[in-house]
């Protein structure tokens, strides 16, 4: 009887855990092709609904209204670009400034593994990162930061500041984020 007990209290308690994400990051060949397909496109929608318009660096772009669907970020490295989609609705794009070649932003698809709203470097003495939303265990991350027109970071996706904290405001732990060429 007491083992029994033991084993419905364990199941219990189990079953009240958290469920951690399904998918925290996925860095396969496969992976990568779906990311950088998924760049290319979101380049295309931006034509679509934005029009031609040229993104200087600090800039972003928001459409007006309500959409809903799972909020999806996609990360073109080429074009230095992040896409906000509200389930098949390109909302948003903004530049942004990623890794270099000697500290290379990762390629696949991940998810939002921890955010928080004022986060300090633990590597890179104590550096800010505001509106901070981890995507892998090393410490890469979206989040608000200078902005040159080129790859500059050590790895992380730097966002405008405003651009960040809208984006913050609309993901939350375990939306996805697609990182491609």
């Amino acid at each position: 009887m007491k083992k029994l007990a033991l084993a419905l209290a364990a199941a219990s308690a189990i079953a009240l855990a958290p469920a951690a994400p399904a998918l925290a990051s996925l860095e396969t060949p496969e992976a990568k092709s779906e990311a950088a397909d998924a760049a290319m496109m979101a380049r295309l929608h931006m034509e679509e609904v934005f029009g031609g318009k040229e993104l200087k660096p600090g800039q972003y772009v928001w459409r007006k209204g309500s959409f809903s669907g799972e909020p999806t970020v996609v990360i073109g490295l080429t074009d230095q670009l992040a896409y906000l989609y509200r389930g098949d609705q390109l909302v948003a794009v903004s530049t942004v400034s990623t890794g270099t070649d000697t500290n290379p932003t990762p390629k696949g698809i991940f998810t939002v593994l921890a955010k928080k709203p004022m986060h300090r470097s633990i590597k890179y003495d104590n550096a800010p990162m505001p509106f901070m939303q981890r995507i892998d265990e090393y410490g890469v991350a979206l989040h608000a930061g200078y902005l040159p027109g080129r790859p500059a970071s050590h790895g992380c996706i730097r966002l405008p500041a405003e651009f960040a904290k809208r984006l913050y405001g609309v993901t939350d732990l375990g939306a996805t984020v697609m990182i491609g060429a």
